[in-house]
Formats: C-alpha cells, structure tokens, sequence
C-alpha cells in the first residue's frame, strides 16, 4: 500500500488544472458558483480532503464537464514511457 498513489492528490491536481483551464476561475469562484467552501474546494485541491461524490457532481456541474472527466487523473509515476 506505501507505492499507492494518492487519490485525493491526484483529484485535488486534476480539479485544479480543470479550473484553470475551463473557466481560469480562482478557488473562491468556483466555491461560490458550486455552493462550497472556499476552504472546502482549497482542501481537495491540497488533496487534503476526501471529497464526497455528491461534492464530485456539484464540482462537475460547475465546471459544466462530466463527473467522469473530473476523475480522469492519473499518477505520471507509473506512466510507461
């Protein structure tokens, strides 16, 4: 279990990147628009938080993509090269 990426990183990455490059709204918008904490949204993109599905579909709606592509992430460490 140690070499097993981290999840909530890796979501917390992949959110932050759809952010920027969807809407280059900062984590205040963002939580604004989807109904969440500021701290909240900041905490799962740190990959502090273990981010609820219902929270996942609230982010996606937001983000106007699917939750699928929320979750799209991957750890570049264990990419063939």
């Amino acid at each position: 279990m140690e070499n097993d990426p981290d999840v909530c990183a890796l979501f917390g990455k992949r959110l932050s990147i759809l952010r920027k490059e969807k809407k280059s709204w900062s984590q205040e918008k963002l939580a604004y628009e989807s109904g969440l904490a500021r701290s909240y949204v900041s905490g799962v993109e740190r990959g502090i938080r273990n981010i609820s599905l219902k929270n996942i579909c609230k982010l996606a709606d937001t983000l106007e993509v699917s939750p699928a592509e929320l979750l799209m992430f991957f750890d570049e460490k264990n990419i063939e090269k």
